[in-house]
């Protein structure tokens, strides 16, 4: 069993009463494992076919499943391929209450690793405006690698302080997600680390953060808007308290009356300063549920003003480089990739249409990146591979999951394949893994060398 700061553990008792046995007792249970599908790349009932583990519903997400500790579908090809993303089964419930909708704007401010990001980018479906923001520069740049994974086309990946996106965009959002750095308490069972970190004053200086990151949230959402809160912690002081504050000062904030799951628990008044609403906020207790710890509020933006930021006016692309990305699509690509076509660097870029002006921003992932326009020739990204589908491209090489080309492949390796001589999309069980270039009987692995299995 983990070993529980004993400060923790007094807090906690005072908390749950005569219900914290049943809660301590809970970190003796392993934690619990779960994957969320990536419907643009494969439907359920296609997935359920195929899978080689063992599922089970999870019954407040509406593509997530619990899996047995012993399987290790991060190890599977199909993970490589965008078919799911490994994600704690409590942490789903977060974007279901946000409820993104196809078309709308949307704004995820603290998104490493990039669940909560790619739960959000599935439901819009392809359609809408997806900012993802990461305020750490190593985290977001594991941010952008899950982005592209899963085949995310609307989206673009920043590297801001929330302050600074705030100046941007003034009531721009439809709905806007701060899953809140926090000091982690929810995820004891899951990260032993964090418990041997813990300390109460990283809880009070957690919770100022917190509110800071809320503060700028607030103006960039528009009326009518909603705000989903969210934290992996226990403590009050991160949670009721915190929303109590917020809806004090900004009183055209308030908490929205939405269904949970019957798994989910109210959050208490007395827990936030008297304030009634705080009853409508949600609390996941691992001793009440398959899943570890979590808390929610979901908020109402009742008024407020709202701006246009000027759209982002693409850079005019040399003729020869739009040349030899054309010559290209001509050849290998059956469908036409929406969007205007931008060069930042040597990386060609498809930019989401609702993407405003992002100068002075530091942006990691401007969109879809098809490809490095080098030297008198074109040659396609990793992501515009786990964009598209097999259809999608003219030639393509396909190998069963559990075949010596397809590790070969994540390996690095040269694959021995005959056919028609260039750019070739490698497929496992019909779904996009990467690509190659064919010659003479053999494949050239173009599998990005960070990426590759050992």
């Amino acid at each position: 069993m983990i070993e529980l700061p004993s400060d923790f553990c007094q807090r906690m008792e005072q908390m749950l009463g005569e219900e914290y046995q049943v809660f301590y007792d809970s970190y003796r249970q392993p934690r619990t494992q779960g994957l969320r599908l990536n419907t643009a790349k494969v439907t359920p009932e296609a997935f359920l076919k195929q899978v080689p583990f063992t599922l089970e519903k999870i019954p407040w997400a509406r593509y997530g499943y619990y899996y047995p500790e012993q399987q290790r579908p991060g190890k599977h090809p199909y993970h490589e391929a965008g078919l799911y993303y490994i994600q704690e089964p409590s942490a789903m419930a977060v974007v279901e209450l946000l409820d993104p909708q196809p078309g709308e704007k949307i704004l995820d401010l603290c998104a490493a690793p990039g669940g909560k990001t790619t739960q959000i980018a599935d439901r819009l479906q392809g359609k809408g405006f997806l900012l993802s923001n990461e305020f750490h520069a190593g985290r977001a740049k594991i941010l952008s690698q899950n982005v592209e994974r899963m085949g995310i086309r609307n989206a673009v990946v920043t590297n801001e302080s929330p302050q600074r996106l705030a100046e941007r965009f003034i009531g721009y959002f439809d709905r806007i997600l701060v899953d809140a750095p926090c000091s982690g308490e929810g995820m004891f069972r899951k990260n032993p680390l964090a418990a041997e970190e813990w300390s109460q004053q990283n809880v009070v200086l957690c919770a100022v953060r917190q509110l800071e990151i809320l503060q700028a949230a607030a103006s960039m959402l528009k009326p009518d808007g909603r705000l989903v809160y969210s934290t992996c912690t226990f403590s009050i002081e991160e949670n009721e308290s915190v929303i109590e504050q917020f809806c004090r000062l900004y009183p055209q904030f308030e908490v929205e009356n939405v269904q949970g799951n019957t798994l989910f628990s109210e959050g208490r008044i007395d827990w936030g300063n008297g304030a009634e609403t705080i009853c409508r906020t949600f609390r996941l207790w691992p001793h009440r549920l398959r899943g570890e710890g979590h808390f929610i509020a979901v908020l109402r933006k009742k008024d407020g003003e709202t701006e246009s930021p000027q759209l982002y006016q693409s850079k005019q692309v040399e003729r020869a480089v739009l040349q030899q990305y054309e010559a290209f699509a001509a050849e290998y690509l059956r469908t036409s990739m929406e969007g205007d076509v931008s060069l930042f660097g040597e990386s060609l870029y498809l930019i989401p249409s609702e993407m405003a002006d992002m100068q002075r921003l530091r942006v990691l992932r401007p969109g879809l990146q098809i490809g490095i326009a080098k030297k008198n020739r074109f040659e396609p990204s990793h992501a515009l591979a786990l964009a598209i589908n097999q259809q999608a491209f003219v030639v393509s090489a396909d190998f069963a999951a559990g075949s010596p080309e397809i590790m070969d492949y994540l390996k690095g390796q040269t694959i021995a394949s005959e056919g028609e001589k260039g750019w070739c999309l490698i497929t496992v069980d019909g779904y996009s893994l990467g690509f190659g270039k064919r010659s003479a009987g053999v494949i050239k692995n173009h599998y990005p060398k960070g990426l590759r299995w050992n």
